[in-house]
């Protein structure tokens, strides 16, 4: 890969999140990303995409979906590359698939085929929380098909949940999963060093949407919670990786940050 284009990504992707979404983005450039879906296996995956150049493969994190990435894919689309981010199985507008497929190293697998079909064999790749630890396993099974790594925010898989999580989830509450306005709260206290204003209205829909979801986000998170050293435990691969953890981290604390520059 040449230096060249991978300096670019990492400055083009620096400027995005440590300056301001909106100003690293031309406001007067059009978001050129639409929404796309594709089968595959035996369902669909959705996906917003657009931009040309190289590949950028986004991945969301847990009980997520494409749209958490929608500012920063406009304006890394305008900046010259081919940005996809898709609703992973089972998230968003993508299908459900069995139960199975919510094993990471089986997300993995079906990304695989989803990026040989809308986005080349080559590709830079950047990942969230769970989806930081997809990012990592992809890098760690297909290394060759990797251009570079990037943590946006801490993944999952290096370090145990914070304290307060743990607190959270000893007294019988999931964080991640609300099932009541203060519980939602809570959630976005932790995913938040300062939490956004949320409308009643809002927090209506998003409780609702949990609600609805209830019994399969149970499901997923008795697998997913499963994978607490996952990354930790991978060799190391030689890959181009950029990290973004932030010093107020609720969910993982930023303790783990030298785990995660010897991988």
């Amino acid at each position: 890969m040449s230096m060249n284009i991978f300096n670019k990504w990492i400055i083009v992707l620096a400027s995005i999140l440590l300056l301001n979404v909106a100003q690293a983005q031309n406001t007067d450039a059009i978001c050129p990303l639409t929404t796309k879906s594709i089968a595959i296996d035996a369902g669909s995956i959705s996906y917003l995409q657009g931009g040309q150049g190289p590949s950028v493969l986004l991945l969301h994190g847990l009980f997520g979906q494409k749209e958490q990435w929608t500012d920063m894919a406009c304006a890394l689309a305008n900046q010259g590359f081919n940005v996809i981010a898709p609703d992973l199985p089972g998230y968003g507008q993508s299908s459900a698939y069995s139960i199975a497929i919510y094993q990471l190293e089986s997300q993995v697998k079906t990304l695989q085929r989803f990026m040989r079909s809308v986005g080349g064999k080559s590709f830079h790749i950047a990942g969230n929380s769970m989806g930081g630890a997809i990012a990592g396993l992809y890098a760690n099974q297909y290394p060759q098909e990797i251009k570079s790594v990037a943590f946006i925010g801490a993944p999952l898989g290096i370090i145990p949940w914070s304290d307060q999580v743990r607190d959270s989830i000893f007294r019988g509450v999931n964080p991640f999963i609300p099932i009541d306005p203060a519980q939602l709260d809570l959630e976005m206290d932790l995913l938040f060093a300062k939490p956004p204003v949320i409308s009643d209205d809002i927090k209506t829909q998003l409780l609702q949407e949990y609600l609805n979801n209830n019994r399969h986000y149970q499901q997923v998170w008795n697998i997913v919670n499963f994978y607490g050293d996952t990354l930790k435990r991978l060799p190391n691969q030689p890959l181009p990786t950029f990290i973004l953890w932030g010093e107020d981290d609720g969910i993982f604390n930023i303790s783990g940050l030298p785990v995660l520059k010897k991988i």
